[in-house]
């Protein structure tokens, strides 16, 4: 039994999770905060002079009190442990984990002949015969069902099982788009970049619902994501180009070539840096902490695209994986840090 969890843990990538679950949970930590100040009394909305910390955008008014003749803000940090609900949390864990699982899935029965004809990809699971295509769809069935069954912990918010459905369509039709479009690189994008948008929904749906605005900082913070994940994923496809390109399968590399999808790659790159630099525009609570991890994370995407060349894509993985990783987990840390000091 033990082994065969090792296989599904395996098939599935669940170390890869270090993706999309960080900027979730940057997405949550961000509107459990915005919850914290609206704890204090204050709608946020105009900013009190001398102090921005409201979000223009979501209207209403921003009220401190007076002592001394001088104006003072609360601190929302005396409201944040009521703000977090734990049930929100272990929700958002939850769905990130069956949402991801269900896909992995679903993409490995759907490519299973395609792995078994790609060297690259000949000894996964499926084409090696490690797991069965029985095992593997009724793991993408149950782990549908315990995704839909997870949203039910945002109750009274309904909005996360209504939409659970469109989520998952979107995240399972990226497994047919290289069939069809070399934009399945701009697919995968938006399928990642679903995870600070539905968590931003699952915390702040009434408000969402109230005024489609509060749902804006979400929203850059997805661009970001779309934008990264797209080029990372085309950097990685540069290694499967000539297989693409003799399967009539569709992608940037078989299009543009290696150079070409380099080349846009760090185009998308260069978007994502300034998307992350346009969210303190949309949600002010950031500060210069934030700026400098803006800052780095512009390096360590150089980075990325300093050490992958068309003609040597041998540390593709280490880009993919190692430098990403970083990227995601080190914003998460550095947004908690910045709202809390």
């Amino acid at each position: 039994m033990l082994q065969v969890i090792r296989h599904f843990l395996s098939l599935i990538r669940f170390s890869h999770t270090v993706f999309a679950l960080p900027f979730a949970l940057m997405s949550a930590v961000m509107a459990w905060w915005l919850r914290a100040w609206e704890d204090t009394g204050i709608v946020v909305g105009t900013p009190i002079p001398g102090k921005v910390f409201g979000i223009s955008a979501f209207g209403g008014h921003s009220l401190g009190h007076i002592a001394g003749g001088a104006r003072v803000l609360p601190n929302p940090l005396e409201n944040i442990a009521d703000a977090i609900r734990w049930q929100e949390l272990l929700g958002i864990l939850l769905c990130m984990v069956f949402a991801r699982s269900t896909a992995m899935a679903f993409n490995r029965l759907v490519d299973r002949r395609i792995d078994g004809a790609n060297p690259r990809t000949v000894k996964r699971h499926l084409p090696a015969g490690i797991l069965t295509v029985g095992q593997v769809a009724s793991f993408a069935v149950v782990s549908a069902a315990l995704f839909i069954a997870s949203t039910l912990l945002f109750r009274p918010n309904r909005l996360p099982l209504y939409l659970s459905a469109p989520v998952l369509l979107v995240l399972l039709g990226y497994s047919y788009a290289k069939r069809f479009t070399a934009l399945a690189h701009v697919w995968l994008g938006l399928a990642l970049a679903l995870a600070p948008v539905a968590a931003w929904i699952a915390i702040r749906g009434e408000a969402v619902m109230t005024n489609p605005l509060d749902l804006l900082p979400a929203l850059v913070l997805g661009a970001a994501v779309l934008f990264w994940v797209t080029g990372f994923d085309v950097i990685y496809a540069c290694q499967d180009a000539e297989f693409d390109r003799a399967a009539g399968l569709h992608s940037i590399p078989a299009k543009l070539g290696v150079r070409g999808a380099l080349r846009l790659a760090a185009a998308c790159h260069v978007l994502t840096v300034l998307a992350l630099a346009a969210l303190p525009l949309v949600y002010p609570p950031l500060g210069w902490l934030y700026w400098t991890a803006v800052g780095g994370v512009a390096l360590l995407l150089a980075y990325e695209h300093a050490i992958v060349r068309p003609n040597d894509l041998d540390r593709v993985n280490v880009a993919f994986f190692n430098v990403n990783a970083v990227i995601s987990l080190g914003l998460l840390a550095v947004v908690c840090v910045d709202l809390l000091i």
